[in-house]
């Protein structure tokens, strides 16, 4: 309704500009070109009252007929759209991510429809991504706390015997509580983050060096060969807390996924426009349709949930959120036995 009344009173102001112009200014111009003629005034203005004025009359009538219908039939067409996308809009308030509008009416309209649908596309796949954020969380919670409490009950009960065996056990499942909430911190630091993290001038090769003498016992308990390809000296620019985690986490998780004698390569170079670290390891490929997604937190190629091998599915959740923060980008690459993590750093 309040879009043809906008409409009505456009068109009123309209005409009404043109009946004054034509009925004022016309019939002065009109009476004087007469009375220059020859003519009387009087006879000059009954003249145009019985033509012009009687012609402008009724063009007003019918232009403002036309007008009401025309209002009438363009709000109507702009209402409906706009009141569905309303509607859509409270749906989604409401917690139904799944509303979508039709895409009709003119460009404007479509255009507004497919804006909308996008966002609420976005929305059910942010609220998809929270709740699998939070079933994961919880499993990674309830699963070392099930077992704290297991030990403790068959100690409280003098089931098992409070040997070294059973301490250290006890040591790793509190261990890895504190490890996921140390990731957990990382990650909701970054999101709550203003700005970038400070970077520094350092050392690339030196801090890829300090990083694989922290794993290489890992390495060596497994038999694993590391071979790295880096330049002696390699100046940068980076945050050396966030370069630290984010080798310590890529380096590791090519330690759990590579097999019992098999190789882990490590690559730094310098390109025109960035610095680009790669860590490569055989061993089992990731799936195609993983690669995209293992990024994802929470999200793990490892389906078994394995301690060994799965992890917490945080570690490369917190590599691409370190990396962005600083400027670079990240990527992963896998087939014929071959898997490769990469990052770049800005030059």
């Amino acid at each position: 309704m309040r879009i043809a009344l906008a409409a009505l009173a456009s068109a009123a102001v309209g005409i009404a500009i043109v009946a004054i112009g034509i009925a004022v200014v016309g019939a002065e111009v009109f009476r004087a070109l007469m009375v220059e003629a020859g003519d009387s005034a009087e006879h000059a203005q009954a003249m145009y009252d019985q033509s012009v004025t009687t012609v402008v009359a009724a063009a007003v009538i019918v232009a403002a007929t036309a007008s009401i219908v025309l209002a009438i039939i363009l709000s109507r067409m702009l209402a409906r759209p706009l009141a569905e996308v309303g509607a859509a809009a409270r749906r989604i308030a409401e917690g139904d991510y799944a509303a979508r509008v039709p895409r009709e009416g003119p460009d404007e309209l479509a255009s507004l429809a497919d804006s909308f649908n996008q966002m609420a596309a976005s929305l059910e796949r942010q609220e998809a991504m929270r709740r699998d954020f939070i079933a994961n969380a919880a499993h990674e919670l309830r699963t070392p706390l099930t077992n704290l409490q297991g030990y403790l009950e068959a100690l409280r009960d003098g089931v098992i015997t409070a040997d070294r065996a059973t301490y250290e056990s006890l040591w790793d499942e509190a261990e890895r509580l504190v490890r996921l909430s140390r990731s957990l911190d990382t990650l909701a630091q970054g999101d709550a983050a203003t700005g970038p993290p400070r970077p520094e001038e350092l050392d690339l090769a030196v801090a890829i060096r300090m990083a694989l003498d922290l794993a290489r016992p890992s390495f060596d308990r497994a038999g694993i060969h590391v071979v790295t390809d880096v330049p002696e000296r390699l100046p940068a620019r980076a945050n050396p807390d966030s370069l630290a985690q984010v080798l310590a986490n890529l380096i590791s998780n090519a330690a759990r996924y590579t097999p019992a004698g098999g190789t882990v390569t490590v690559r730094a170079e310098r390109r025109p426009a960035d610095l680009l670290v790669s860590i490569s390891n055989t061993g089992d490929g990731i799936p195609p349709d993983d690669l995209d997604r293992v990024f994802e937190r929470f999200y793990r190629v490892e389906k078994s949930r394995d301690r060994a091998r799965g992890g917490a599915g945080i570690g490369l959740a917190v590599v691409k959120q370190l990396v962005e923060a600083g400027g670079g980008r990240v990527g992963a690459e896998s087939g014929e036995g071959l898997t490769r993590f990469w990052f770049s750093l800005p030059a």
